[in-house]
């Protein structure tokens, strides 16, 4: 239930900084602004004005700093709401004493996400783009932040709007039949509806097929680097990551322990997890290394299999391409500056690429390789690339399509026109808990308790 009172956070990092912000929303926003707040032109606050002046306690007239604030009278808000902005120097101590002054006078402390979910409830977004937000402010790489930005700016809520629209106009033609028997439109029912409703089946296949595009560009890969002991496996890690991050020596064996870093690859978030070389050996600590590594296979996105590109290609290898198994994987022939003697076996030719983390050869060709695996050829940096990212999204979005199915397979089978609405009424319930028209407040509470405090 929503309830019209007061609320407030700090909405910067904690910490020392430069500014820190305290956020104030509500019907009381302004009168304790005032409380607190004095100008120093001695003028009040106006709707979207920046003033300067001294944060002071109104009980005391202790001054706690100065700073700036700006008032942002409702509906032209974040929140729709009368808002509040009161910025002062950065410092832990100095923001927590102004919040203080704020809930000290009778402001309540906001939950998580609650500005945003205020925001939501008043009409100024839709469930996708509150969403956005919080994936627009853990965005790692341009391209995610760009597929979030563009859900945040409602251009997928427009694509799923449309396929509303068509079902919605289905419905009524249908609605019309069953209320007006005596009206002679059967005939045309079945050409009317399937052209509002065959388009919408088609835009929903093509946001649910993009599902698994979208959803690594804004969560990222898990890539793991496997093959025997001194192929290069932390050498390419090193060169991927573009410093230093993993011992590299001549000595088998040398990496024991999983090491993982995040990479932009093409835009593309990487978790890179260089792995112990996997080998028999009947040392303990490198026997659990090998034992980690094969664990974690089975887990990753893609698995970069090594070999070493200057030598033949061995038993030792073929068992590491069988516990690969059925994984996604490319093949790394590393040192390709030295002279190549590796053939692979069967097909695996065409899966490799030849490099050096030497002298870079081949560096280039691998990440784009990576990036093709996962993203296939959109540029999803552009105005139009819209993309579903969230499981949330696509199953309600696989609801609404298989009730579209349901409904074309029972039109054309002739079924009685008083049951067709089900169908209808099915896919539009599905479509508006992605948008939030009809999303329980459980999911909702639940969505906006992952947002920040302040946001």
């Amino acid at each position: 239930m929503y309830v019209r009172d007061t609320i407030a956070a700090i909405s910067t990092p904690i910490g020392e900084g430069g500014i820190g912000i305290v956020r104030i929303s509500g019907p009381d926003a302004l009168p304790v602004a005032q409380q607190i707040f004095r100008t120093k032109s001695g003028g009040g606050l106006k709707s979207h004005r920046f003033c300067y002046g001294v944060i002071s306690d109104s009980a005391t007239g202790d001054v706690v700093d100065e700073g700036m604030t700006v008032y942002m009278k409702g509906p032209n808000s974040y929140t729709r709401e009368d808002v509040v902005e009161i910025q002062s120097h950065g410092g832990t101590l100095v923001v927590s004493r102004v919040l203080d002054l704020v809930l000290a006078a009778g402001v309540r402390l906001a939950q998580p996400g609650e500005f945003t979910k205020r925001a939501f409830l008043n009409g100024r977004i839709d469930l996708v783009q509150a969403e956005a937000i919080m994936d627009v402010i853990s965005s790692r790489t341009d391209a995610s932040l760009a597929l979030a930005q563009h859900q945040r700016e409602g251009l997928l809520s427009q694509k799923i709007g449309k396929v509303r629209d068509g079902v919605l106009h289905a419905l009524a033609f249908i609605e019309a039949v069953i209320d007006f028997p005596e009206e002679d439109i059967d005939v045309a029912i079945e050409a009317d509806v399937m052209g509002r409703i065959a388009p919408a089946i088609d835009d929903l296949k093509t946001l649910v097929e993009g599902f698994d595009e979208g959803r690594v560009l804004r969560d990222g890969v898990s890539v793991v680097i496997a093959g025997k002991p001194n192929v290069g496996k932390s050498s390419l890690l090193n060169t991927l990551l573009k410093e230093k991050r993993a011992i590299v020596t001549s000595v088998p064996g040398t990496t024991r322990d999983l090491i993982e870093e995040v990479v932009n690859i093409e835009g593309l978030p990487v978790r890179l997890l260089d792995t112990a070389g996997i080998r028999e050996s009947d040392d303990h600590v490198e026997q659990e290394g090998v034992r980690l590594t094969l664990e974690r296979i089975p887990r990753a996105d893609l698995v970069l299999f090594v070999v070493d590109g200057s030598a033949s290609f061995t038993s030792e290898d073929e068992s590491i391409l069988q516990a690969i198994g059925t994984k996604c994987f490319l093949v790394v022939k590393s040192k390709a500056d030295l002279p190549g003697t590796c053939v692979l076996p069967g097909a695996l030719e065409g899966k490799a690429v030849s490099l050096s983390t030497h002298d870079g050869t081949g560096v280039a060709e691998l990440r784009k390789a990576i990036h093709h695996t996962f993203v296939h050829g959109h540029a999803t940096d552009s105005r139009e690339y819209v993309a579903v990212s969230k499981a949330r999204h696509r199953d309600a979005l696989v609801r609404a399509l298989a009730a579209l199915e349901s409904f074309r397979l029972n039109l054309e089978a002739g079924v009685n026109h008083e049951l067709l609405p089900i169908d209808l009424r099915d896919a539009l319930e599905a479509l508006g808990s992605v948008t939030g028209e009809t999303t329980t407040d459980d999911v909702l509470d639940l969505i906006f308790s992952s947002f920040c405090i302040g946001k």
